[in-house]
């Protein structure tokens, strides 16, 4: 079920008359990380939309207060609540998403329920084969314990410089902590990393669906926990589609480019794509 806040926001993109953009964040943050992606898109005549995963609370102050609030939430269950926010708009949305939310803009798109997408250092859906020993390191606080499947779990500072923000100078990557990071359920991440020998993983997305619509695919040429490896893997898998499917990488840029100082440029990015399907 939708939150009061949510049912609000779709009201709000009903009655704008304006193009929708659902953003879906990914672990370890919640829907205010996109606050000032949504004034950007929002200068540029589209009306925003950043709905939580099922559960999501509010502030971060609440998330690490109440860290079993995150327990227990797969991939399936989160994109079918974006589904469910996408099938109340009256216009066809652009869907962005990082990280686990990019795997979850993919899934949207390959049911054909965004206009366009942009998925940003995307976690890797059913098929994409690479594995990355930076990747499983950034994993490893969650996927080190089986235990974790049904937990909530947070990253320490050093857990979270490796895998958000390694990119940027330690004083940042502090600020970056203290100000966004929040505890992640552990189930999207065994589920990705079962994908490949799982036949009905949730992971799975539909990359032929001739409704797809224009995608585009970002990687930090930096990151750690999803390098161009896994991103490229994703491109050529999405390539095939007989919609519009690119790639770009952003130099010198970490898993937390979309929250850190540089966020701008990745945002404009993904705007100026967006603009070119009206």
């Amino acid at each position: 079920m939708l939150t009061d806040h949510e049912l609000v926001a779709v009201e709000r993109a009903n009655t704008s008359g304006r193009t929708p953009v659902v953003f879906v964040h990914g672990l370890w943050l919640l829907p205010s990380s996109w606050d000032r992606w949504a004034t950007l898109f929002e200068d540029a005549g589209y009306i925003a939309l950043a709905p939580g995963w099922p559960g999501d609370p509010e502030t971060v102050e609440e998330a690490n207060a109440h860290p079993e609030v995150f327990a227990g939430k797969g991939v399936a269950e989160v994109s079918d609540h974006f589904a469910e926010v996408i099938g109340r708009l009256s216009r066809t949305p652009v869907v962005i998403g990082h990280s686990f939310g990019g795997l979850i803009t993919q899934i949207l798109a390959g049911r054909g329920l965004s206009a366009v997408s942009v998925a940003i250092d995307p976690a890797p859906f059913q098929g994409v084969l690479p594995l990355p020993i930076s990747s499983l390191r950034s994993a490893r606080p969650v996927l080190g314990n089986p235990a974790n499947y049904h937990r909530a779990v947070p990253l320490t500072f050093e857990q979270f410089r490796y895998a958000f923000a390694n990119a940027v100078a330690e004083t940042e990557a502090r600020e970056l902590y203290e100000t966004f990071a929040v505890p992640a359920p552990g189930e999207p991440l065994f589920q990705a990393a079962a994908a490949n020998f799982n036949p009905w993983s949730q992971t799975k997305v539909d990359t032929g669906n001739p409704d797809r619509g224009p995608l585009l695919l970002i990687s930090g040429e930096k990151d750690h926990t999803v390098p161009w490896a896994l991103t490229n893997a994703a491109y050529k898998k999405q390539s095939g589609n007989e919609a519009v499917t690119e790639i770009v990488e952003i130099p010198g840029r970490g898993h937390a480019l979309t929250i850190d100082s540089g966020w701008k440029e990745v945002a404009e990015t993904a705007l100026r794509f967006v603009q070119r399907f009206p």
